[in-house]
């Protein structure tokens, strides 16, 4: 058996509400901006919440041309973007040719708006009401596919819809890939458009913050919803140093869980589990952590769970780990949050600094974590571990090191 090859980040392409771009992104999450705003995209007036973290100024033409735009949903034309941006921060030559060791893994939720648009179009009028140019735009599958035909990605080629946790699925999916041998490239994460029909249904809940994201706060009501893409280059160390590429981080290991015990409410044994998995594939017991990402979405049960999570496995060490939610910042980017997020851990590495949990005030004895307030630390990180938690137990954390 062939020695299992060692996984770096070499990439990073975030597209949000807060910037577009990782340099953009962090110079304005290190100071704290907000990207919720009032939702311009579609109508929100018959909802209590009318907030979201929306890609304002987004111009997909400054990355792909006007011609092919017309056949791309929002969902393929954020993660076409993001995964630019991830490749021209590799220094990575994409139009060579490279043949099937070149694989594209996203992760979405709903998936493209365009489905919603469709339907809505049948039902008013029929068939003769539906724009050809949407037909092209449905399938959730065309999101990678049409990733891996505008850079020459011939390898494998997926889709992963396990909700709020996809980003990290694809990540890990992508880990195992390289480190096996089976591919030496990979552009892995989430991407997410604002969706109507998915703003509906979490108002129809009841889990939609009126105002702000505030995790970890007593006074928190529950979630914003945001839109965006993170895209993250995965090679192994050896190829990265071959080509002097940056290098941001390793990736060494994560968990899964898939434990369905309820629907829409995190359970803490599905959460402890993939935490714990993490951890034991990585090789880094409790005491290796210094900096978790939060899935911190702001609403009561998660954020307790969560924390109660970090409290049985962490123990005495708890107090002494960062902690933070991003999502306060960019409202809960769906698919793409825990891609966004494995950026924000392999900068935070790279960096040494946590960004902050903004919109705190108000501690509750519920969530005792150190959720690092509404102001970004400096702090030397040996190991961060990002937590990824979704609908129906589809659960994935993912362990970055420092190489």
């Amino acid at each position: 058996m062939s020695r299992q090859r060692r996984v770096v980040l070499t990439g990073i392409g975030i597209v949000s509400s807060i910037g577009i771009g990782k340099d953009a992104f962090w110079a304005a999450a290190l100071k704290g901006k907000t990207g919720v705003t009032e939702i311009k995209g579609f109508d929100t007036s018959m909802f209590k919440c009318r907030y979201g973290g929306e890609v304002l100024g987004f111009s997909p033409e400054d990355f792909i041309p006007r011609r092919k735009i017309k056949f791309l949903g929002r969902t393929s034309q954020l993660a076409i973007v993001g995964s630019s941006l991830a490749l021209e921060d590799a220094k990575f030559p994409c139009k060579k040719n490279f043949g099937d060791k070149f694989g594209v893994i996203i992760g979405t939720t709903v998936g493209e708006r365009p489905m919603e648009e469709v339907i809505a179009a049948w039902a008013k009028g029929g068939l003769k009401d539906i724009d050809r140019n949407s037909v092209f735009q449905v399938s959730a599958s065309n999101i990678s596919a049409n990733v891996g035909i505008f850079f020459n990605a011939k390898g494998l080629n997926c889709v992963i819809p396990t909700a709020c946790a996809a980003g990290n699925y694809a990540l890990g999916y992508g880990y195992d890939l390289i480190r096996s041998g089976d591919l030496n490239f990979v552009l892995a994460g989430g991407a997410e458009a604002f969706s109507h029909v998915a703003f509906a249904g979490f108002q129809r809940l009841y889990s939609m913050s009126p105002d702000v994201c505030r995790p970890f706060d007593k006074d928190r009501k529950g979630i914003i919803l945001g839109e965006g893409a993170g895209i993250l280059f995965l090679e192994s160390l050896d190829s990265a140093l071959k080509r002097n590429a940056p290098i941001y981080a390793e990736v060494l290991g994560y968990g899964l869980s898939c434990d369905a015990y309820h629907i829409t409410a995190p359970h803490p044994e599905g959460i402890k589990k993939a935490m714990t998995r993490a951890l034991n594939d990585s090789g880094i017991g409790p005491e290796g952590i210094d900096y978790i990402c939060a899935h911190g979405t702001g609403t009561p049960m998660n954020d307790k769970t969560e924390s109660g999570a970090i409290n049985e496995i962490f123990g005495e060490r708890t107090p002494d780990i960062s902690v933070n939610s991003i999502k306060s910042m960019l409202g809960h980017t769906m698919g793409a949050a825990s891609a966004i997020e494995s950026g924000v851990c392999a900068l935070s590495i790279q960096k040494e600094t946590i960004l902050p949990t903004i919109n705190f005030e108000t501690p509750d004895p519920e969530c005792n974590v150190d959720c690092t307030p509404n102001k970004a630390r400096k702090r030397p990180v040996r190991a961060a571990l990002n937590n990824g938690f979704a609908f129906g137990g589809n659960n994935c954390c993912v362990v970055f090191g420092k190489l």
